[in-house]
């Protein structure tokens, strides 16, 4: 980890997998599986979404990582 973003990217990767396949779960059958998994701790799902949504923006405005492929 030359510049100690590698492991920022890799969350962030992986949160937008879950964001996406979350997403296209509710697109295609109308089934949100965060909110089946963690439906009962409202907050939870909330922080779910907001940590999902600075992914995207943390990979959108930063330089690509080599290290994770993200």
């Amino acid at each position: 980890m030359k510049d100690g973003k590698c492991g920022v990217h890799c969350v962030a990767w992986w949160l937008l997998w879950v964001g996406g396949i979350n997403w296209g779960l509710v697109g295609l059958f109308d089934w949100n599986l965060v909110e089946v998994i963690f439906g009962s701790w409202g907050w939870l799902v909330r922080l779910i979404y907001i940590l999902v949504g600075l992914s995207a923006l943390v990979l959108l405005f930063s330089k690509k990582c080599n290290k994770c492929k993200a």
